[in-house]
C-alpha cells in the first residue's frame, strides 16, 4: 500500500505561490540541480496527484533542450508515473491521465490501497485541502523557503481539525531552504 506524500515548496509564512499564481520567490540553489531534486522527489512514487490548475499548468511540462539532460531525464522519469486528475470541469484530455471528478475520498482510498508505490500529491490547494480533511495524506515534505511574501496562496487553507505531525528529518541547504519531512501522527 503506498503513502500519499505532499512534496512541494512554500515560502516561511506558508504560502505556495503569490497573490497572482506566481513562484519566483523560489530560491536557486547554485549547488543543487533541479533535476536531481526531481529524481529524489519520484524515489518510490509509482503515481502523482494533480488538481486541475496544476496539471494544466505541469502536467505535460517538458522543459526544452536547453534545460540539460539531467533534467530532461527527470521529467521522463515523471511522465512515465501514473497520473491522476481531480477536476469536476475536465473529464478527459488526449493523455493516459485518468480524470477523477467524484467520490474523491473513497476512489483516494482506493487507489492507496491498489498502487504499490507511494503518491507524490503535487497540488493544488482544493485538492491538498481535502484529502488533509480526509485524513488520506501520511507525509508532509516542505521544502520551507526563506521568502515572506505576506499575501498569496495558502498552503493550509480551510482544514477541518487539527493535525497532529511527527517530524522524521530536516536538512538545510545552503540557500537557506530547509527540507522538513513530517508523517502524520495518527
Amino acid at each position: 500500500m503506498g503513502k500519499i506524500i505532499l512534496d512541494l515548496a512554500v515560502t516561511l509564512d506558508g504560502f505556495i505561490e503569490g497573490p497572482d499564481g506566481e513562484i519566483d520567490w523560489l530560491v536557486k540553489d547554485d549547488k543543487t540541480d533541479f533535476g536531481d531534486i526531481l529524481f529524489e522527489i519520484l524515489e518510490g512514487v509509482d503515481a502523482v496527484f494533480y488538481g486541475r490548475k496544476s496539471y494544466e499548468a505541469w502536467g505535460n511540462y517538458r522543459p526544452g533542450e536547453n534545460a540539460g539532460a539531467k533534467l530532461r531525464e527527470a521529467y521522463a522519469l515523471l511522465h512515465s508515473k501514473q497520473k491522476f486528475v481531480f477536476s469536476t470541469t475536465i473529464k478527459g484530455d488526449d493523455t493516459d491521465a485518468v480524470f477523477i471528478s467524484s467520490d474523491i475520498e473513497k476512489k483516494v482510498s482506493g487507489l492507496k490501497r491498489e498502487i504499490k508505490g507511494d503518491i507524490w500529491l503535487y497540488g493544488g490547494g482544493s485538492l491538498i485541502t481535502s484529502l488533509v480533511n480526509s485524513g488520506l495524506v501520511d507525509v508532509f515534505r516542505l521544502a520551507v523557503h526563506p521568502v515572506i511574501l505576506g499575501k498569496g496562496k495558502p498552503l493550509f487553507k480551510d482544514i477541518n481539525e487539527k493535525i497532529r505531525l511527527k517530524l522524521d528529518t530536516t536538512r538545510a541547504s545552503s540557500s537557506g531552504v530547509v527540507l522538513l519531512t513530517y508523517h502524520a501522527a495518527n
